[in-house]
């Protein structure tokens, strides 16, 4: 993901993507109100080239693993310290940060779990998307 004219990196996201293959993905596969690994395998994990600001917290330039806690309607979206774990080995102490998540109906069903950043000037959204849902986050740059 790019910002501005200057096409300097803000974020990029390393992932593993699960397949649906005829399963129910939320509520089943993927329990509701449980802390998920949000992809495969090793744990997802985004790094920050520059200090952003999620739901008014300023974090630091840097990778984190992505883990998130979907609900029908809402999704938490938590950034956690520890890096390079499977994805199964979450440990909540060292959370940086848990963010509500919008969450919208897909137009049609995802087969593949997709992760995909959308840049504005100042910052951008983080979009992921998998059989019928949809799951956004905003993130602004930080003003020094």
């Amino acid at each position: 993901m790019y910002r501005g004219e200057d096409r300097a990196a803000i974020a990029r996201v390393i992932y593993s993507r699960p397949s649906k293959r005829d399963r129910v993905v939320f509520g089943e596969l993927v329990p509701y109100n449980e802390v998920w690994r949000t992809g495969a395998n090793e744990a997802t994990e985004i790094t920050f080239y520059k200090d952003v600001m999620i739901a008014d917290v300023k974090v630091a330039a840097g990778t984190y693993s992505i883990y998130t806690i979907p609900n029908e309607d809402k999704w938490t979206f938590i950034l956690n310290s520890d890096t390079t774990q499977w994805g199964t080995s979450y440990n909540g102490d060292h959370d940086v940060l848990a963010a509500p998540m919008n969450v919208s109906p897909a137009p049609e069903s995802i087969e593949s779990f997709s992760i995909t950043i959308i840049d504005d000037y100042d910052g951008g959204t983080l979009f992921m998307g998998w059989d019928d849902r949809i799951a956004s986050l905003t993130f602004k740059v930080a003003q020094p």
